[in-house]
């Protein structure tokens, strides 16, 4: 099958391309560097957010999987262009060229009503997909890890390896998340591009295992062998710092993103174990590649 990624050059996307092609599609990947890092695909150079490129892209295509997505908005690149805007161009693109199937990334917790720009921005952007005439699927996973990862590999292992004599947490750290492995996600991608009885449904793409945040922690501190206890900042305390913090540049989080945590991460994989066939690799098999731990031999 000839697909289409906008939004193909990043994190997930990067992933999916390869399992992709590895199954023997045809990818094309539209993005605004027109660049990226796996053989075999046809790199092209579009702006998704201002509709730019998107026509010349679709054309010949038999698929779009949609996947851009920001969890910081930075300069001009906003939540309302990536997860509405982005959306409204390629579905017009889609149906301008012909194209039937559209597979779109949104988010676990998408919902308007939630208070959170990420989730509200999400939720609008599946409406414009129901309504589009096309034959839809719409996936939301939850966190994902694995290779280049931005929650595990970055903002966790950094929490961990910050020169402080613990490790902050927020609250008690009892909100629950379910992360899925980029493997699975990218599977599920593909068997919904191939298996008919997805279109027109909506699916939670989750791990096998929930843990808390202060699991979460825990897990990536012993990975990489540091022994700091973790502290206890009390919400009534990270509620007024965070709004305070969270407009400046270096700030490590944003008031959309403390929402989020706190409101945890989860569902039932019953109706994703139904639809796909995914391997559900556990979390404690990937994290310490994806945070760069070798283990010595006899250790």
């Amino acid at each position: 099958m000839k697909v289409l990624l906008v939004g193909g050059s990043g994190y997930v996307g990067s992933h999916l391309a390869r399992f992709l092609i590895a199954q023997g599609h045809q990818v094309t990947v539209a993005s605004r560097r027109g660049e990226g890092p796996v053989a075999g695909v046809r790199y092209v150079v579009a702006d998704a957010a201002r509709g730019e490129g998107l026509d010349e892209a679709a054309a010949g295509q038999e698929a779009l999987i949609y996947l851009v997505g920001i969890i910081r908005e930075r300069g001009d690149q906003t939540f309302r262009q990536a997860h509405v805007e982005g959306v409204r161009h390629s579905l017009r693109a889609a149906q301008r060229a012909g194209l039937r199937r559209f597979v779109h990334m949104s988010a676990l917790g998408a919902s308007r009503g939630t208070g959170i720009r990420y989730f509200e921005t999400k939720a609008e952007g599946e409406e414009l997909v129901q309504s589009s005439g096309l034959d839809w699927t719409i996936l939301r996973p939850s966190l994902i890890f694995g290779q280049g990862d931005e929650f595990f590999g970055k903002i966790l292992r950094g929490l961990v390896a910050a020169p402080l004599p613990f490790i902050p947490l927020i609250g008690d750290g009892s909100f629950v998340f379910r992360p899925i492995w980029v493997g699975d996600v990218a599977a599920a991608f593909a068997q919904a591009l191939e298996r008919s009885s997805t279109a027109y449904r909506s699916y939670n793409l989750v791990g096998p295992k929930e843990y808390t945040l202060r699991e979460l922690l825990l897990l990536v501190r012993d990975t990489l062998g540091s022994k700091k206890p973790l502290l206890s900042i009390p919400l009534a305390l990270m509620d007024r710092l965070v709004p305070l913090i969270s407009p400046l540049p270096f700030s490590p989080i944003t008031l959309d993103q403390y929402r989020q945590l706190k409101r945890g991460n989860t569902a039932d994989p019953i109706h994703m174990r139904q639809a796909f066939s995914l391997e559900e690799r556990p979390l404690e098999v990937e994290l310490p590649s994806l945070l760069g731990v070798r283990h010595r031999v006899g250790a």
